[in-house]
């Protein structure tokens, strides 16, 4: 079996059938997949959020829905319902889409926040609850949601608890000239999903989530971890920091950077390429900084030797 570099080289190739010039968001979002966390795209509409979902749940061989999040969407919509059988004289429980290995919630912050709140249990538990009665996810299971920005009309802010769930936020941003000039010709894009095939079953995806775990990190590099999650608790800089499950996403995350790197080891390199990806999403300034400046500046503040 390949090692996760090797791998990763060749799913970062296939996805560039369908999106071009993308290689660091798709190292990222793989990355998510592989530290068994869920994923924001936040970006404009139509610059391949969903192609992305789609393409990795083919690549990588998950049962897959999709849910339009509209202003009129309700929980039972997503999770499922129970509804009365007149033939056999009781209720019976019809699952929801949320029922399935990789969900693509698109547009999610378009819905209302009771319906954005019916993924919070299942982000966290792999599970949902519905009267009364716990129901367990299909494993592996995924959560891709796409968000609009919120200067767009019609959108709704996503709480920091359900922010705080997503393991990376990413953007996509415009493709660069040539990779567009491929899609108007049609040489890349949506169409050429069905020529993608599997390339890792469920067992060899559980493989190389196993071996994240071994990679070492250095008491150096622990205490430049230590020290980027604590000064993003600092009132002066942040008014929300990094959480404790931010903390632990930062290191795990920096952990699968190393392993697509070709690396056992974690370097300050591979902490510094995760951070504003797990960062940016879950702390908030005192100003009204855009979250990359914010982020950039909290990096830019910490040594990555102790003074």
């Amino acid at each position: 079996m390949h090692d996760l570099a090797t791998v990763t080289h060749h799913l970062q190739k296939r996805v560039r059938q369908v999106i071009s010039g993308k290689d660091e968001a798709v190292r990222l979002a793989w990355i998510a997949l592989l530290c068994d966390g869920h994923l924001l795209l936040e970006d404009l509409p139509g610059v391949g959020k969903t192609s992305l979902a789609q393409t990795l749940g083919r690549l990588l061989s998950m049962e897959y829905q999709r849910i339009q999040f509209t202003s009129d969407l309700l929980p039972a919509d997503i999770l499922g319902a129970q509804i009365y059988s007149r033939d056999k004289g009781r209720f019976d429980f019809h699952p929801g889409p949320i029922f399935t290995q990789l969900l693509l919630a698109d547009e999610l912050n378009r819905a209302t926040p009771k319906a954005q709140s019916a993924l919070l249990e299942a982000m966290e538990e792999r599970q949902v609850t519905i009267d009364g009665e716990a129901r367990t996810l299909p494993a592996p299971f995924y959560v891709i949601a796409t968000q609009n920005p919120q200067s767009q009309s019609g959108t709704y802010p996503l709480p920091e608890s359900q922010l705080d769930r997503f393991f990376l936020r990413i953007s996509l941003g415009y493709p660069d000239v040539n990779s567009e000039k491929s899609l108007l010709k049609g040489e890349l894009g949506r169409t050429h999903l069905l020529d993608l095939k599997p390339m890792l079953s469920a067992e060899q995806l559980a493989f190389y989530k196993q071996q994240i775990a071994d990679v070492k990190a250095s008491e150096a590099v622990l205490d430049y971890v230590m020290r980027l999650v604590h000064k993003t608790r600092d009132p002066q800089v942040c008014r929300l920091g990094l959480s404790p499950r931010g903390a632990l996403a930062l290191m795990t995350a920096s952990r699968a950077m190393a392993l697509t790197e070709g690396r056992n080891y974690v370097m300050p390199d591979d902490v510094q390429a995760v951070f504003p990806a797990v960062a940016g999403h879950r702390i908030q300034g005192q100003r009204s900084l855009d979250s990359e400046v914010l982020v950039r500046q909290v990096l830019d503040d910490v040594d990555v030797i102790a003074a």
